[in-house]
């Protein structure tokens, strides 16, 4: 994609993307510029790298992104979110998992998994959905973990991230937002546990703050940790702001050394992230700054960063402390590298007309893996051939994903 001038003239660039950013934990971002986690659909079908997925995550790094973070990565293949995602765990092939670590981290790139279960969002069919409670909407039916599934969530987290550790990742993102399952215990409208994970926001809270303290008992103290988290469900009935708030208020005293800050979920029904936001911004300002009074905890803000002087702004207001790029970095995995000289260049946003649904993002999926191809320049998908191309290699990793898990 062809790079169009940014105006960022009136702030200090290097001085607010270029900076080194020291974690909690002692761990170093070499600047302020994040591949935001995306579910880059890569993995092989059985749980695995390929080796596209590799090339891709170098790219990244040559790019100059600070940190990567791989989308979706799972401890259990009974849930996942698609046949593409990662498994970590005893059938996972480690030297192609350590190929992908090797190659994702050049230049000094961190490079974390962010580790996730779909719950009532599984992959329908890899899955029998599981979520807090039972539901039975419209589009959307799943059974009820049980007290026992619940209670076995830490150690599964705590395994992939030793996994994760144990193979060369430099640090972990433990997913709580977007409608998945994590999410969906904070979220009131999908718990209706009347056990002590359900009811207030501290009880909807109890599990996510368990599976920290697992991970980081796991990983020791000087691992990476963060997690992604909604600021809203965008969904009446559904988190709130407010409760998230309160959430960040509990986690500025787990030992969490990044919170990511995001917004919406994948549920049917859901508002699109950018709907009800300023418009050409970042979506999730506000609540950023209403989250930086609570926590000292560093923030990341994930969604509606398109040009350098948006996040070069956000840095120097000091509200946060990472600016996390996806579809920019889709249309330029050298972002990173560009924002950070004198000249700059934002990405330029390709337009479609009447793209069918799930179409757009099936654009932006295919042509991640143009880019591990090292083909992007002969990419010319409209938003319905990619639809169409990315069900159909789904299909075909849903039977190899069936043979080797179930």
């Amino acid at each position: 994609m062809t790079n169009v001038p940014s105006s960022s003239d009136t702030l200090d660039v290097r001085g607010f993307l270029g900076s080194s950013l020291e974690l909690p934990c002692g761990a170093v971002l070499r600047n302020r510029i994040a591949k935001a986690a995306m579910s880059d659909s890569l993995g092989n079908g059985e749980g695995d790298p390929t080796e596209a997925q590799a090339r891709l995550y170098e790219r990244w790094a040559e790019g100059g992104a600070a940190i990567s973070i791989i989308g979706e990565v799972q401890g259990d293949p009974k849930y996942p979110e698609k046949p593409g995602n990662l498994v970590f765990g005893p059938q996972s092939d480690k030297r192609a998992i350590q190929e992908l670590v090797t190659r994702g981290t050049a230049k000094g790139t961190h490079l974390w998994p962010q580790l996730g279960h779909a719950g009532a969002l599984s992959h329908l069919p890899l899955s029998d959905p599981k979520g807090p409670s039972p539901l039975d909407m419209p589009g959307l039916q799943c059974a009820g973990m049980s007290i026992e599934e619940v209670k076995e969530l830490p150690s599964l987290y705590a395994e992939a991230a030793l996994f994760a550790k144990e193979v060369g990742f430099t640090g972990v993102l433990v997913h709580a937002g977007h409608g998945f399952l994590l999410n969906q215990f904070l979220s009131p409208l999908f718990n209706h546990r009347d056990d002590a994970y359900g009811g207030s926001v501290e009880a909807r809270s109890k599990i996510v703050l368990a599976i920290l303290e697992e991970v980081r008992r796991a990983v020791g103290a000087s691992f990476p940790i963060g997690i992604k988290i909604n600021s809203t469900d965008k969904l009446e009935g559904g988190l709130t702001e407010d409760d998230a708030l309160e959430f960040v208020r509990l986690l500025d005293t787990s030992s969490v050394d990044l919170i990511d800050i995001s917004g919406g979920t994948y549920f049917p029904g859901a508002k699109a992230s950018s709907e009800g936001t300023s418009s050409g911004g970042p979506y999730f300002m506000d609540f950023a700054r209403r989250a930086r009074e609570v926590t000292k905890v560093p923030l990341m803000l994930t969604g509606g960063f398109a040009r350098r002087d948006q996040a070069v702004e956000a840095l120097s207001s000091g509200v946060i402390d990472v600016v996390s790029l996806a579809r920019a970095m889709v249309l330029n995995p050298s972002l990173a590298a560009d924002w950070l000289t004198d000249e700059g260049g934002d990405p330029a946003y390709p337009k479609f007309d009447s793209p069918p649904k799930g179409g757009v993002t099936a654009w932006y999926s295919m042509r991640l893996t143009a880019l591990g191809e090292d083909n992007e320049q002969a990419f010319t998908m409209d938003p319905a051939m990619a639809l169409r191309d990315y069900e159909e290699r789904d299909a075909r990793r849903d039977i190899l994903w069936m043979a080797k898990f179930s």
